[in-house]
């Protein structure tokens, strides 16, 4: 099994066809009103489907408790057999009998997180919080098992002896066990029992605060004259968002971020700024006691670890080593985006003033004001652009084509495999020799109930060991328009469908021994890499002139539209640079505090963490502020949101690199995919880079993708 802190994996779930009418969906979302014989339970047993794809029209509420308790008791029963066998501790009896364990309960836990993102009701809100705290004990069972590292650690002090990806494995295991607490004391072991406890049940309360903020926190608009600076097809779209929610008039829901797209389109300032408003005050209430309490108690396990916080604790496991290292490159930066940023905004005043208005640029003015700076500059009007990116159109032309070019492969839709949702679709994916590489789901579309934002995420983990094929699925949130109508794409929606595929790539291309080292489970500043190496493929000449062409007259994207949207992907460089590093910033330091510290006014925190890096300017808020930050306080990148940075300086390294020397080719797409998309963390993840790109990387590329630099 993939022992990598369950309680923790899980929690981070933040990241298919026929099957799909309404009544698979509604069995699945049923509540659980009596316990499932095991013998009617779908979940007991391995799917039968092809490469193991979940029975999602099999599935229901009732299966999972059931099947949670039996994974446990399984597992712990597969675990105990391991610590008490009296044998010498030996690689094969010990770390390969533990890849091999606990394969019920790694399959009930994908199946649950994975739809409780995506589906999200009151009854998976319910049995997520009844699980976390048995998850997290359950855990601390395994890692703080005395016997169990004592063989883990024999087989350690031999490590010269194994081959280099079992030494992986083997290093793997032993750090997981004492970064967990294997080496305490028993009295301490129990007060970090007690942690992890309240960890796990104050992060799922966090997460489930952030989805009722998605249903509780909407902007409904009864005037239709409010709407004006939408398009027609936005506004019908808002109107159909209401009805399928029950309500009149025209609903806003938000996009989990401060910031939120649709104020760049309309004109009434009120509105924006209520909208803003709703958007950067959300889930304060409940939250903001919650993630104080989680920073402090991740403070004290970390000072229980050896640790001066939990920045330290978490980066010493990263390629970044120390906080200082992360410090270093987000202040170097910092003042660059800061500097451009108010460049920027001075063009915005401008534009503002230039239109009459007689007030200050304020967060909510931003990205109006910026949309008219824009077209001024570029002539260039995002109502123009978005006929040419249908969502279909670019993902069979864009996306699929690219990869096609690059990596050989194939995609067909596969209608004969269950979904749960009806907007769900499954494709399987094809080498060049038509060997099957496994099964990739997309679900694209925003909808009640579902978690914001975009991510990627495994049903099935690629591995040699047990001969398992990777089901991997990306998730995206793009508003559904009114029936009948088109999906037409913002080109930020565009990128973000290939960011999340680069994810999915990783998933697919993995061809790894060790289920633990396998598919995106490496460090998570690597883990970015090649979703961020995969976005600037949306840009590439051959690939946009292949998808970007009008829904209705199939006409191409005009050569000087297209100039102008290649020459204006740095446009607001300087706002999203600093968005992005303010909420970075604050992440690192909410997990630099030491043990003991008291903080009583988020706000007050959040204030001063940016002053200290001199990135509080106000026009340009965080990208997350505390109370919605999920990748910090209930997704897995506590102290680690720094990565998306880190890995773009690889990212753009090595994708300067491949311009270099040929672009958009199959010796690239195949030296690509050979050194660092099949390798997972089965060694060395700087090695992986070097040897594909002869060297390690450089900010220079990064600079001038971000055009902070000329």
């Amino acid at each position: 099994m993939r022992i990598t802190l369950l309680s923790a994996a899980i929690s981070a779930v933040l990241a298919i066809s026929a099957c799909s009418d309404n009544t698979a969906k509604q069995t699945m979302n049923s509540p659980a009103t009596s316990q499932t014989k095991n013998s009617d339970n779908i979940l007991l047993s391995k799917s039968t489907l092809q490469d193991q794809a979940p029975q999602f029209d099999k599935i229901t509420t009732a299966n999972y408790q059931p099947a949670f308790a039996a994974g446990i008791e399984q597992h712990r029963a597969e675990i105990d057999a391991i610590a008490n066998n009296q044998q010498t501790p030996s690689f094969d009896n010990t770390l390969v009998a533990m890849e091999k364990s606990g394969e019920l309960l790694d399959r009930v836990s994908r199946a649950f997180f994975n739809l409780a993102g995506v589906i999200s009701d009151d009854e998976y809100q319910r049995i997520e919080a009844e699980m976390a705290p048995k998850l997290s004990a359950h855990d601390d069972n395994i890692y703080l098992n005395a016997k169990l590292f004592s063989r883990i650690s024999a087989i350690h002090a031999k490590l010269a002896e194994f081959s280099a990806e079992d030494q992986r494995l083997i290093t793997h295991y032993y750090d997981e066990f004492v970064r967990a607490g294997a080496k305490l004391s028993d009295a301490e072991k129990t007060r970090m029992r007690d942690i992890n406890s309240q960890l796990s049940t104050l992060s799922t309360e966090f997460s489930q605060n952030i989805l009722k903020s998605f249903k509780q926190d909407v902007i409904l608009v009864n005037d239709k004259a409010e709407l004006a600076g939408l398009s027609e097809s936005d506004i019908a779209t808002l109107a159909a968002a209401a009805k399928d929610a029950g309500k009149e008039g025209y609903m806003i829901t938000l996009v989990n971020t401060t910031r939120q797209p649709i104020l760049g389109s309309l004109e009434n300032r009120a509105l924006r700024e209520k909208i803003w408003k709703t958007s950067a005050s959300r889930a304060m209430d409940s939250n903001g006691p919650i993630l104080v309490k989680l920073a402090q108690l991740r403070a004290d396990k970390a000072e229980l670890l050896g640790y001066p916080n939990w920045a330290s604790y978490v980066t010493a496991d990263q390629m970044a080593r120390t906080p200082d290292a992360v410090y270093a490159i987000l202040d170097d930066l910092a003042p660059k985006a800061v500097v451009k940023a108010k460049a920027e905004a001075a063009e915005i005043q401008a534009q503002i003033e230039a239109a009459g208005g007689n007030f200050e640029l304020q967060p909510w003015d931003w990205a109006f004001y910026a949309e008219k700076v824009r077209q001024a500059k570029y002539d260039l009007d995002e109502e123009q652009i978005k006929p040419y990116f249908e969502l279909n159109r670019v993902l069979h032309d864009g996306l699929f084509f690219a990869m096609q070019k690059l990596y050989g492969i194939t995609f067909k839709q596969r209608n004969d495999l269950p979904v749960y949702h009806p907007d769900v679709s499954a494709y399987e994916v094809f080498n060049q020799d038509g060997s099957s590489i496994g099964l990739f789901y997309l679900d694209p579309y925003a909808r009640e109930g579902k978690g914001g934002g975009a991510w990627m995420d495994e049903y099935v983990t690629q591995n040699n060991l047990l001969g398992n094929k990777p089901v991997v699925y990306n998730v995206l949130n793009i508003p559904k328009p009114a029936d009948g109508q088109p999906t037409l794409m913002t080109f930020d929606e565009v990128t973000t469908m290939f960011h999340e595929f680069g994810h999915a790539a990783h998933g697919l291309f993995s061809k790894v021994k060790y289920p633990s080292l396998a598919g995106t489970s490496t460090a998570r500043d690597f883990v970015e890499f090649p979703s961020q190496f995969n976005e600037d493929w949306d840009i590439e000449p051959a690939v946009i002139a292949n998808y970007a062409k009008h829904y209705q007259t199939g006409e191409p994207i005009p050569a000087e539209l297209l100039d102008k949207v290649l020459k204006s992907h740095q446009f607001n460089q300087g706002f999203d640079t600093t968005e992005y590093l303010a909420a970075a910033l604050l992440d690192m330091e909410w997990h630099s505090i030491p043990a003991g510290t008291q903080i009583d006014d988020v706000a007050e925190f959040e204030q001063q963490a940016l002053a200290k890096h001199g990135i509080d300017y106000a026009p340009v808020p965080p990208r997350y502020k505390s109370a919605y930050f999920s990748h910090a306080f209930s997704g897995g990148y506590s102290a680690g949101y720094y990565a998306y940075l880190w890995t773009e300086v690889f990212a753009a390294d090595a994708f300067a690199h491949m311009q270099e020397n040929g672009g958009m080719t199959r010796d690239n797409g195949d030296a690509f995919r050979k050194a660092v998309l099949s390798m997972g963390n089965s060694q060395d993840l700087m090695t992986d880079y070097v040897n594909f790109r002869g060297q390690k990387p450089t900010v220079n590329a990064l600079l001038k993708r971000r055009g902070l630099v000329d």
